[in-house]
């Protein structure tokens, strides 16, 4: 290591004993807005970022308020609640702040509740964090012991997270380590939540080794920077050359993208005016030209919603789109459908497939709703007070049949269908012992307009695909759409708010990858015997220093 190199490093360290020093040493509020900033900056490692270096910096930061919390007595559970409280808080505020666009699509109606969704929303996951925080503060000593119990109470509390109340896993921590795209291949292995206790591993250790008391740590916090991700990155690399982004025979598809603003979508007078540009784009080929025949083109997909009203009860409807559809074509779209149960009738959130004369051959109602979206939680009381979901659906959404069907669609192989935001659900992609040969997701994210969450929801996607090495199908009201293949490489796409068509080749599925055969089964399994280490080696060295 060459002298300027040697006073490089040494000046860096000093800066971070300085910073580690401050943060164990400030008061409640300079650490509160400390973590709130550092929590804050940590959405740049996200979608559609992707700055992960910055948790180098930011992680540390939380690791060395915990030190000051568990100095604190009494009620020391308390005082390292906070640092991680005040973390998720900027965390998720930044990171979910698009969250009040939909409050504005119907302002008239909703505006008065925009403060209250882009601060309590974020207020309660951040108490995930904070219940990580507190854990690693009581249960460690200060240096890489807390490191580890912070890397498993955050991975922990992130699992939780995606289940807790009917889950909410956006924006996981692990996302941090699936761009570049090799980097992403080790989904295939451990999942977004293996890559969550991965992702605090790698981030924090550096930064809290080169500020630590022990002298001569350089190369040890390299080590834990690069050669983890450099393995990642090997590993992916690899994968992708063995991986061919090989076509199904004899399938062609064709997404539309309307891009009708949200404003205008639910309007009844622009119901069939929205219908008829769907119909009209079918049968166009991306360039905009007349395609009337659909040449090559065996199936047409719609996205979530697209026909706003009950297609199965309008014969004009079916009537015209089976005048779309050559013979032997199939139409896959959302819409929405009445089902009677229980002797009352209710509303389905569904995705629909339509084949020669506009006759529907499948249907797929959706089981995981958006809560105060789709339906109101404690549904009686919150109506008492006037609250209504925002898609203001009479009575709100059914859920259809559980576990989710495989959807069979004459021409392709049996799909795993997904509307919404359930393609942001890692192990919950395919629920029964049959696999899928395809995934198709359908949404609209025009509730949202052109932030980070539309590009935060498509990534996802393309880790879901990853996982279950599967190809995924996406057709989204305003973008993006896309065609991603099981390595997550997006074969094809349309932007944000692009109006037009999309024809691509539909990718083949490749074998089953380890996450999809045994879903978090291995996360629990790292995590325990992470723990059942640092147990073992508290236990035989109850004096070593960490750090």
């Amino acid at each position: 290591m060459s002298l300027d190199t040697s006073q490089a490093v040494a000046d860096f360290t000093a800066k971070l004993r300085t910073m580690a020093y401050w943060c164990r040493s400030a008061g409640a509020r300079r650490s509160a807005l400390a973590a709130f900033a550092a929590g804050s900056i940590s959405v740049l490692a996200m979608a559609p970022f992707f700055i992960w270096p910055v948790l180098f910096i930011t992680l540390p930061i939380l690791v060395w308020l915990i030190d000051r919390g568990s100095a604190c007595s009494p009620r020391r559970w308390l005082a390292c609640f906070w640092p991680g409280w005040w973390f998720g808080f900027g965390y998720f505020m930044f990171g979910l702040f698009w969250i009040g666009e939909a409050f504005l699509v119907d302002a008239e109606h909703f505006l008065w509740a925009l403060p209250f969704a882009v601060t309590l929303l974020p207020a309660g996951l951040a108490i995930f964090f904070g219940a990580a925080t507190s854990v690693a503060g009581l249960t460690s000593r200060p240096g890489l012991n807390r490191v580890v119990a912070l890397a498993l109470a955050l991975s922990a509390t992130e699992w939780l997270r995606g289940h807790v109340l009917t889950g909410f896993p956006w924006n996981t921590l692990g996302y941090a380590l699936t761009m570049p795209l090799p980097l992403m291949q080790s989904a295939a292995l451990v999942g977004i939540y293996g890559l969550t206790l991965i992702t605090v591993l790698i981030f924090a250790a550096p930064g809290v080794l080169l500020a630590g008391e022990r002298i001569g740590k350089s190369r040890a916090a390299l080590a834990v920077a690069v050669l983890p991700i450099l393995a990642l990155m090997v590993f992916g690399g690899i994968r992708l050359a063995v991986l061919k982004d090989e076509a199904v025979a004899g399938v062609r598809l064709r997404i539309v993208q309307p891009s009708v603003p949200q404003r205008e979508k639910w309007l009844p007078q622009n119901q069939r005016q929205i219908f008829l540009d769907h119909i009209d784009l079918s049968r166009r080929l991306p360039d905009s030209a007349a395609d009337e025949a659909m040449a090559g083109i065996t199936h047409v997909i719609w996205p979530e919603a697209a026909m706003p009203f009950r297609p199965l009860q309008s014969p004009e409807a079916l009537a015209m789109i089976g005048e779309m559809l050559p013979p032997g074509r199939h139409l896959i779209s959302g819409g929405l459908r009445t089902v009677e149960t229980d002797g009352e009738l209710e509303a389905r959130n569904s995705l629909m497939v339509f084949g020669d004369g506009g006759k529907a051959v499948a249907v797929y109602d959706k089981i995981h709703l958006v809560p105060f979206g789709e339906y109101l939680p404690l549904k009686g009381w919150l109506e008492k007070i006037g609250l209504e979901q925002l898609a203001r659906q009479r009575g709100g959404f059914g859920i259809g049949p559980k576990p989710r069907p495989l959807l069979i669609v004459p021409g392709l192989p049996a799909a795993g269908p997904l509307i919404c935001y359930e393609a942001i659900f890692p192990a919950a992609i395919v629920q029964g012992a049959a696999r899928p040969g395809v995934l198709i997701n359908l949404t609209n994210d025009g509730w949202f307009g052109n932030t980070t969450g539309p590009r935060q929801h498509l990534h996802q996607t393309r880790v879901r695909a990853v996982e279950e090495g599967l190809p995924l199908v996406r057709a989204a009201n305003n973008g993006i759409s896309a065609v991603i293949a099981p390595s997550g490489r997006v074969i094809a796409r349309l932007g944000m708010n692009e109006r037009g068509s999309l024809d691509a080749d539909l990718p083949k599925a490749v074998a089953t990858p380890p996450y999809a055969r045994f879903g978090d089964s291995l996360f629990l399994i790292a995590w325990l015997m992470i723990v059942g280490g640092l147990v073992i080696w508290r236990f035989k060295f109850p004096n070593a220093p960490d750090s």
